[in-house]
C-alpha cells in the first residue's frame, strides 16, 4: 500500500467521523493493509467524537505506532467528554500518565496544564506539587498557562504562601494571571490585598470585575459589590449572576429579583438556578417553585442544580406531588443521578413521607458517600423504624464508609424516637472508644432525650450536668418535653428555670410549663406563667400546617379564616366533630386555658392548623391516595388522638410531620405507638 493511499485512506477516516460515520470510518480503517500513527489516532479521535471512550481506549492499546499525537489525542477525548470529573476515573488518569511518561513521551503544556487543573479540582495535593516539579524538568517552569494553572491549584488546596509564591516568581503576569491571584486572595479573606492589586491592574477584563464583585459579596459588604458591578464597563452575565447571588446570600431578595429581571436576554441558566436557589435558601419554597414554573415557560433547560434546589424546597414544604413530577422529569431528561442529586431524591423522598421511594432510589445510587446513608438513616428515623436505621449502620460500617458526627445523631434519633433505650446508651458509649468521633452537644441532646421520653428523668438530668460543656436551650429544652409528658412539675419548674436564664425571649418555654401546670388542674400556675408571657414580650410561635393538592401547597393557621374555601372547610370541620362525638371522642382541654367555658374549649383545640390542614385534605385529595400535612410545631395529645380517630371513620390514611418526626395514622392507629 503507497503512501499516497495511506494518506488518502487517513483523510476518508477523518471526514467519516467528522459526519458520524463511524462504522463506516472503521470498516476502511479495518480494511487498510498498512497504517501510520494518523490511521491509529483519527480512529481513536473518531470514537471520543460519538463518545465511545470503551472503543477508543481498546483501539488506543493495540496502537503498535503510539507517537505524543497519540497520547494526546487521547487525554485530550478523555477531558471534552467529562471523564475527568470522576474521582476514580481521575485515579485511571493518573496511571496513564506515569504509563506516558515511562514510554519516554514527554506531555505537550496542554496536557500537563490538564492535569494540573485536576489537582486542583480534587484537591491532591502530593500529586500536584510532584506535577510542579515535573513542569521545570520538562522544561515548562516559565509558561505562563502552566504557571497560572499552578497558582490556581496551590490556592484550591489552602497553600497560599506557595500561590503567592508562584505569582511573585512569574516573569511575565497577564491579566488571566492577575485574576487567579485576586480570586486567591478573596477566597483566603485577604481582601485588602485583593482590592490592592485590582487597582494596580492597568488592563482589567470582565473576569477581573466579577471576581471582585464574588470577592466582596462573599464577605457580606453587598454595598462595595454593587459599587463594583455599577462601576464596571463591561457586565457580561457571569457579572449579574454573581451580583444576584451576593443579593440571595444576603437575604436582599427584593434587589436580587430587581437585577433578575433587569438581565434581560443575557439571563441563562446559571441566572435562573441562581435566583431558584436564593429563594430556597431564604425559605421561600413556594416562590422557588414558581419561578421553575416561568423558567420552563420560557424554555429554559434546567440542570442538575436546578433540581437539587427545586427538591429541597419539595423536601421542606413536603410537596410529594412535586417532587415525584421532578424525579419523573429527571429520568426523562435523563439527567445524571450522581451522589448529590440522590442524595436531594433521599432527602425529598424522606422528608415528604415516601421512605419506600428514598430507600428505592438509595439502593439505585451507584456510589453512595456519607452524606446519602447519613440521609437514609436519617429518614428511617424520624419515620419510626429504629431497627432499620441500625441496620443500615452496620452496612455502611461493612461497605468502608466511616461514620461521622451526623451520623450518629440520625442513630441516636432512630433509637429515641423507637424507644430503643440500651442500644441507643451502647451507641452513645461507642462513638469515641470505638469510632473515634468525639460527641458533641446534639449527641448529648439526642441521649436526654432518649432517657427522657422513657421515663429517666433524673438520669437525664445527670447527664446534662456531667456534659463537658454548657448545655444549650436544645438540651433543656428536651428535657423540659420530658417533664411535660411524665407529669414532672418540680423538675420542670427547675428546668424551665435553667431555660429562661438562657434565653428569655422563648415564648415555648413558659407555654411548655404552662401546659404542664394546667394538664394538673394548676390553674394558679397557669395565670402565673401567662402574666410572666404577657410581662417577657414574647409571642408563641403561631402553629402552621401545609398539605398539598393539586401540587399546589395550602398552608393554614389556627384559627385563620382567610383561605378562600374556608366557609366549606369550616362546615366540614363541623361534621367532622359530629363524627368523632359519634365515636365516642372527648376533646382533652386540659392544656387549653381555664377562665373559658367547656364549649370553647372544644372550639379551641378544633381549630388547631392540622386539623384545619386535615379537612382540606379529606375535602380535596381523592379517595384512596394518602393526606400529607406538614407541620411547623410539635403536635399537641389531643389532635394526636384525632388523627387516628379520623382515619378510621373516614378510612383514610394521613401522614404528619411534626417538629419531631412523622406520625403515620392508619385504622386508627399511629406508626409512633403514641411515643412521640
Amino acid at each position: 500500500m503507497s503512501q499516497k493511499d495511506i494518506v488518502a485512506c487517513n483523510v476518508m477516516i477523518s471526514v467519516l467521523g467528522k459526519n458520524g460515520f463511524v462504522e463506516d470510518a472503521r470498516g476502511l480503517f479495518d480494511s487498510m493493509v498498512e497504517k501510520d500513527s494518523y490511521s491509529w489516532n483519527s480512529m481513536v479521535s473518531c470514537y471520543f467524537k460519538m463518545g465511545d471512550v470503551e472503543s477508543a481506549r481498546f483501539l488506543f492499546d493495540r496502537n503498535p505506532v503510539k507517537n505524543e499525537v497519540s497520547w494526546n489525542v487521547l487525554i485530550d477525548g478523555y477531558s471534552k467528554l467529562g471523564y475527568l470529573s470522576n474521582a476514580d476515573n481521575f485515579r485511571d488518569f493518573v496511571s496513564l500518565y506515569n504509563e506516558m511518561r515511562w514510554s519516554g513521551v514527554c506531555p505537550s503544556e496542554s496536557v500537563l496544564s490538564l492535569i494540573v487543573q485536576c489537582c486542583a479540582g480534587f484537591c491532591a495535593t502530593g500529586l500536584g506539587k510532584a506535577l510542579h516539579c515535573e513542569i521545570f524538568k520538562w522544561n515548562f517552569g516559565y509558561d505562563v498557562v502552566l504557571q497560572t494553572g499552578l497558582l490556581d491549584f496551590y490556592a484550591k488546596v489552602g497553600d497560599l504562601s506557595s500561590a503567592k509564591r508562584v505569582y511573585d516568581e512569574m516573569p511575565c503576569k497577564d491579566v488571566v494571571a492577575n485574576n487567579a491571584m485576586i480570586s486567591a486572595l478573596s477566597k483566603n479573606g485577604l481582601i485588602k490585598e485583593a482590592q490592592s492589586l485590582f487597582e494596580s491592574m492597568t488592563e482589567k477584563n470582565s473576569a477581573t470585575w466579577n471576581s471582585m464583585i464574588t470577592c466582596y459579596s462573599k464577605m457580606g459588604d453587598i454595598h462595595t459589590a454593587r459599587f463594583i458591578f455599577d462601576s464596571s464597563p463591561s457586565k457580561d452575565v457571569v457579572s449579574w449572576n454573581a451580583m444576584i447571588d451576593g443579593y440571595c446570600k444576603a437575604g436582599q431578595l427584593y434587589y436580587a429579583e430587581e437585577l433578575f429581571n433587569n438581565i434581560g436576554y443575557m439571563r441563562n441558566s446559571v441566572t435562573w438556578n441562581t435566583m431558584i436557589t436564593g429563594f430556597v435558601q431564604c425559605k421561600e419554597f413556594q416562590r422557588a417553585l414558581h419561578l421553575f414554573d416561568n423558567m420552563q415557560a420560557e424554555r429554559v433547560k434546567p440542570t442538575e442544580v436546578t433540581m437539587v434546589s427545586l427538591l429541597s424546597a419539595c423536601a421542606h414544604l413536603g410537596a410529594l406531588d412535586m417532587g415525584e413530577w421532578i424525579h419523573s422529569y429527571i429520568k426523562k431528561n435523563k439527567l445524571k443521578i450522581d451522589v448529590i442529586l440522590g442524595n436531594a431524591l433521599i432527602d425529598m423522598y424522606c422528608k415528604c413521607g415516601k421512605i419506600s421511594s428514598a430507600l428505592d432510589v438509595f439502593h439505585k445510587l451507584q456510589v453512595k458517600n456519607i452524606y446519602c446513608w447519613n440521609s437514609i438513616i436519617m429518614g428511617l428515623a424520624m419515620h419510626g423504624y429504629g431497627n432499620e436505621a441500625i441496620n443500615y449502620f452496620h452496612n455502611m460500617i461493612k461497605e468502608g464508609v466511616h461514620p461521622d458526627g451526623v451520623n450518629f445523631v440520625g442513630l441516636l434519633c432512630a433509637c429515641s424516637h423507637s424507644g430503643l433505650i440500651s442500644e441507643g446508651k451502647m451507641y452513645f458509649s461507642q462513638m469515641q472508644s470505638v469510632y473515634g468521633v468525639e460527641p458533641g452537644i446534639e449527641h448529648y441532646g439526642c441521649m436526654v432525650d432518649l432517657l427522657g421520653r422513657s421515663g429517666q428523668l433524673l438520669e437525664a438530668l445527670e447527664l446534662i450536668n456531667s456534659m463537658p460543656f454548657k448545655a444549650n436551650a436544645v438540651v433543656w429544652g428536651s428535657l423540659l418535653r420530658s417533664c411535660h409528658i411524665h407529669k414532672d412539675t418540680k423538675l420542670g419548674e427547675q428546668v424551665t428555670q435553667r431555660l429562661l436564664e438562657l434565653d428569655q425571649h422563648d415564648g415555648g418555654n413558659y407555654v411548655f410549663l404552662s401546659n404542664l401546670y394546667a394538664s394538673l388542674g394548676r390553674w394558679k400556675d397557669v395565670d402565673k406563667c401567662r402574666k410572666l408571657l404577657i410581662e417577657s414580650g414574647v409571642r408563641k410561635e403561631p402553629g402552621l400546617s401545609s398539605v398539598e393538592v393539586d401540587n399546589v401547597v395550602h398552608e393554614f393557621v389556627a384559627g385563620d379564616s382567610s383561605h378562600p374555601q374556608f366557609s366549606q372547610i369550616n362546615a366540614f370541620l363541623v361534621d367532622i366533630g359530629k363524627k368523632l362525638k359519634d365515636a365516642g371522642y372527648e376533646a382533652d382541654t386540659g392544656s387549653v386555658l381555664h377562665d373559658i367555658d367547656d364549649e370553647d374549649k372544644e372550639g379551641s383545640v378544633s381549630y388547631h392548623s392540622e386539623r384545619i390542614a386535615v379537612a382540606f385534605g379529606l375535602m380535596s385529595i381523592p379517595l384512596g391516595k394518602e393526606i400529607r400535612v406538614v407541620k411547623n410545631l410539635r403536635t399537641c395529645d389531643d389532635c394526636h388522638t384525632v388523627m387516628k380517630l379520623i382515619s378510621r371513620i373516614y378510612n383514610r390514611e394521613i401522614i404528619m410531620r411534626d417538629r419531631n418526626r412523622f406520625h403515620h395514622f392508619k385504622d386508627g392507629i399511629c406508626s409512633c405507638k403514641d411515643y412521640w
